[in-house]
């Protein structure tokens, strides 16, 4: 399972293999949900309710209903606003559930 834990003012997640992945940015939800983007995967358009909108396709941590990594659609996050909202990068080495 992996694990958060905060070295200076980052936030990292550790793997079950006790790689340690730096978190670049982080999302949260009024439900719960934490989005920690550890990898920028690529920019790319993405249709999202009929539009095409500028996305960045992310690899990283989510801490949802599960605990899972994979890769994942920053505009589908934004898109969720206002129950979504980026953590700010002075508050994202506190954050998550632990």
């Amino acid at each position: 399972m992996a694990k958060l834990r905060t070295k200076g003012e980052n936030l990292y997640v550790d793997d079950e293999h006790g790689t340690h992945y730096k978190v670049l940015r982080g999302w949260e939800s009024l439900s719960g949900w934490y989005w920690f983007a550890t990898e920028k995967v690529r920019n790319q358009i993405s249709v999202i309710n009929g539009k095409k909108i500028k996305d960045t396709i992310w690899f990283g941590f989510v801490q949802g209903f599960c605990e899972e990594w994979g890769k994942f659609s920053q505009a589908e996050i934004e898109c969720l606003s206002p129950k979504t909202w980026e953590i700010l990068k002075e508050n994202l080495h506190f954050s998550g559930r632990r």
